[in-house]
């Protein structure tokens, strides 16, 4: 099975009006992420942003939970967490990965919107399973990932439902997400 990461990307985020901007990062993506992503086996998760600020936010969470009070209150969350940092960009998260694995990761890019090129939860999984080449899949906050991350990625995978009303919180999304590439009953 090949290796996979998550990044929560904060820019470049797309607004409602479709403008470039930087998303602040929250508490609770932090945590629910970090959650998600020890459940199902991933290497790390990056929380992506260009402000040091925001950066710094992340680990002031990090340090409370991994080696602060924290760690003593509730340590699986110090356990999920342990797999979390930031980066300041997409590419330091792809420089990160190729120095753990020795090569590029694949890319995959998710969106709430159906698009071109997608591919199919089934594709996805068997890709998974019998490729050894890492695997880094990209989450956008705001109204979702820039166009030009989009059209940077190796490929797409589907919405998690495409439909008139589709506005899931985005640690709603990586969950199902990871279940339906990762999870014991997934469907086609």
């Amino acid at each position: 099975m090949a290796s996979f990461y998550v990044a929560l990307v904060h820019h470049p985020i797309v607004d409602r009006a479709g403008e470039v901007v930087t998303t602040a990062v929250t508490n609770l993506d932090v945590h629910d992420i970090a959650r998600s992503c020890r459940t199902y086996g991933a290497r790390a998760y990056y929380v992506v942003t260009p402000l040091t600020s925001q950066r710094e936010i992340v680990q002031r969470i990090l340090d409370h939970w991994i080696t602060g009070p924290g760690t003593r209150r509730l340590p699986q969350r110090g356990e999920a967490l342990s797999i979390c940092t930031s980066a300041e960009s997409i590419e330091a998260v792809l420089r990160d990965i190729e120095v753990r694995e020795g090569q590029a990761p694949k890319v995959w890019v998710t969106s709430a919107r159906p698009g071109p090129e997608i591919l199919s939860w089934s594709d996805a999984r068997d890709e998974l399973m019998s490729d050894e080449q890492p695997r880094l899949i990209l989450f956008g906050t705001g109204h979702g990932l820039a166009p030009t991350v989009m059209k940077e990625a190796d490929d797409r995978l589907p919405p998690v439902r495409a439909g008139s009303y589709n506005h899931l919180s985005v640690r709603s999304a990586v969950a199902i997400i990871l279940d339906r590439l990762l999870g014991d009953g997934v469907e086609s």
